[in-house]
């Protein structure tokens, strides 16, 4: 794992901001603990459809440049930019705490949705096994889940989401936004090459589990015309249901998508920015529930043309709704409650990759609805 250098948004809940004058350090995975209290993050978006989800870490190691989520590491003190890709939080109790949110006389064992926010299959998966964790308590209570990820990681716990389909019912979408793997590498750097994920959508298939395919996010002027290849590809791998929701910019997710744009694809930066405008009113985003996820005007209308009439083709079932680029979205940072805390951390030393890695213990829960997700790299005891 390269280290890149430190490259943040300023954070609009800060009152101070850092500029570096002759080049930004370089930032290494740092890995903090979590002591929420409770698991279970109830959505209320009129245009989302579900009500619960469980979201094992915050921030994301995958690193997409369009990732709706990075704003949300603003409420803990950190940066939308790499701080989001490399400072992740883990939440050991999480399966603890789903257990117990399960037991209680309350609960109408509602589908739960892994993650509401960020990739709950992120490379830190493979060593914190959070995920895994919270599948096997929904097995052992026989409540449903859904779960959507890029990650081909997903294949180590088939056998978990096959006895949770037996005993209740379990749904994955695996998310395919791009058709040509140099531009995917380029916007969302650190995630399976497309053709791993369709192998991906075939595995979950063949072990008799239901399987979808997500293109989002639909950036236009840049992927939109890879519906029709996607979407015909995941039918050959299995998939039966099909989404796709248009790229999402709220706060600082601007600045880190048009910098890596520019930075990594230069040559059609202003092309696709233009088109982004086209579909949002003259504006990189617009807020607005039902159109964030769709977009307004010709273009827009183009691309939700071109995704039905190619689904209903092929047979899936389908919709242009809110499941978005990392996960079923769960609202935007202007729809989040903060509890007007800043997260304050104690840093505890730690042995981790190659030494680098530090682990901080957040003393106090963070704030809001929208919860962040996870990093890669497997990390050591």
């Amino acid at each position: 794992m390269l280290p890149v250098p430190i490259s943040n948004p300023p954070n609009p809940w800060a009152t101070t901001e850092v500029e570096y004058l002759e080049g930004a350090p370089e930032v290494k995975l740092e890995v903090f603990e979590d002591h929420t209290r409770q698991i279970l993050a109830r959505n209320d978006s009129p245009d989302v459809g579900f009500t619960f989800s469980v979201n094992p870490y915050r921030g994301c190691f995958h690193a997409c440049a369009y990732c709706y989520a990075r704003p949300s590491h603003e409420y803990l003190s950190l940066g939308a930019g790499t701080d989001f890709d490399r400072k992740i939080v883990v939440k050991l109790k999480a399966a603890e705490l789903l257990r117990a949110a399960f037991a209680r006389k309350s609960w109408r064992k509602e589908t739960v949705v892994f993650s509401g926010v960020t990739d709950c299959y992120q490379p830190l998966e493979a060593s914190y096994r959070l995920t895994r964790a919270c599948l096997e308590v929904c097995v052992a209570h026989a409540n449903p889940a859904a779960i959507i990820t890029k990650s081909a990681l997903i294949e180590r716990d088939v056998d978990v989401l096959t006895e949770l389909a037996r005993v209740a019912s379990a749904f994955v979408t695996v998310s395919i936004p791009f058709w040509d793997p140099e531009r995917a590498r380029a916007i969302e750097p650190y995630v399976a090459t497309p053709a791993r994920r369709l192998r991906v959508i075939e595995t979950l298939a063949r072990a008799g589990l239901q399987v979808g395919v997500n293109v989002a996010p639909i950036i236009p002027g840049l992927n939109d015309q890879d519906i029709p290849r996607i979407l015909a590809a995941a039918r050959d791998a299995g998939a039966t249901r099909a989404g796709c929701v248009l790229v999402r910019l709220p706060g600082s997710v601007k600045q880190v998508f048009e910098q890596r744009l520019r930075i990594a694809l230069p040559l059609v930066a202003d092309r696709v920015l233009h088109r982004i405008r086209e579909t949002r009113g003259g504006r990189l985003y617009d807020a607005r529930f039902g159109a964030r996820g769709r977009g307004e005007g010709n273009y827009a209308d183009m691309i939700r043309t071109l995704f039905d009439t190619t689904a209903s083709r092929l047979g899936f079932e389908c919709g242009m709704g809110m499941v978005d680029d990392a996960g079923p979205a769960s609202g935007d940072v202007e729809d989040m409650q903060d509890d007007g805390q800043a997260a304050v951390a104690k840093r505890k030393p730690r042995r981790g990759v190659g030494g680098s890695d530090a682990q901080l213990t957040l003393p106090i829960e963070p704030g809001g609805c929208h919860d962040g997700g996870a990093p890669a790299a497997k990390v050591g005891a």
